[in-house]
């Protein structure tokens, strides 16, 4: 049988600190514009590409999961 585990995670204030630092940002979108555009990555690039989009991901699940945290506090 599994185990529940629960974990308390403090989030910032700052929402705005929940994405790609822009220089990644630029990296990952000039990644995604060249297979766009049918060019091969190579197996580094796709590697880097997909970690990318999954940081990017996770980040967005943490800023979804604060500001609903947030909105949970305000309204108690």
């Amino acid at each position: 049988m599994g185990h529940a585990l629960q974990i308390m995670i403090e989030f910032p204030d700052d929402l705005a600190r929940f994405h790609l630092p822009i220089g990644v940002q630029h990296r990952l979108d000039a990644l995604l514009d060249r297979q766009d555009r049918g060019q091969a990555l190579t197996d580094d690039e796709r590697q880097e590409a997909e970690g990318l989009v999954n940081l990017a991901d996770l980040l967005s699940l943490l800023k979804l999961r604060s500001e609903r945290v947030g909105n949970g506090a305000a309204g108690e």
